[in-house]
């Protein structure tokens, strides 16, 4: 069974590569809107999809849970209803070591020598329970903002859990 092409980068060992000035052809993060919803909402009940293990989210997988808790929650309950936050930015620099793969590139590539790797993305690192999405609402809506919130924990590539707060 072949690997997933994220699968290398859920799990890293190595220090934090983050500081942007010294590296240069860094991809944008693909995750644009952080806040969605009505942001004038007074919101009962907060839920949160707070992470169960330490590892690294991809920028585009952040992207997939937002695009998929939003889609959810503006077709069952309307935009007025809900705040949705995502609450991790990707800052780690996520770098790979490019091979050739092709007839011949055996006397055309270096191997493992000088194998620091080029950036290729970015994501964020998280711990146990670290907060990754958060969603504001009503006590009336509570079942479909904890499924909305179930379907993103879906496209992360860590375990998660459903936290739920009453506010006042």
């Amino acid at each position: 069974m072949p690997l997933k092409p994220a699968k290398c980068y859920t799990h890293q060992q190595k220090p934090p590569y983050t500081r942007r000035e010294y590296i240069h052809g860094v991809p944008p993060p693909k995750i644009t809107k952080f806040v969605m919803g009505n942001t004038k909402l007074n919101p009962e009940v907060r839920l949160v999809l707070k992470a169960l293990e330490r590892g690294i989210v991809r920028h585009n997988a952040l992207e997939a849970a937002r695009v998929m808790a939003h889609k959810f929650l503006s077709t069952e309950i309307n935009e007025q209803n809900f705040i949705l936050i995502v609450r991790k930015y990707p800052h780690q620099v996520l770098r790979e070591h490019k091979m050739m793969a092709f007839a011949g590139a055996d006397r055309l590539q270096e191997g493992m020598r000088r194998a620091f790797g080029k950036p290729v993305g970015v994501g964020s690192v998280v711990n146990p329970w670290d907060e990754v999405i958060e969603v504001l609402g009503y006590k009336q809506h509570i079942e479909i903002l904890k499924e909305a919130l179930r379907r993103a924990s879906t496209k992360l590539p860590v375990k998660c859990s459903i936290d739920i707060e009453p506010l006042e």
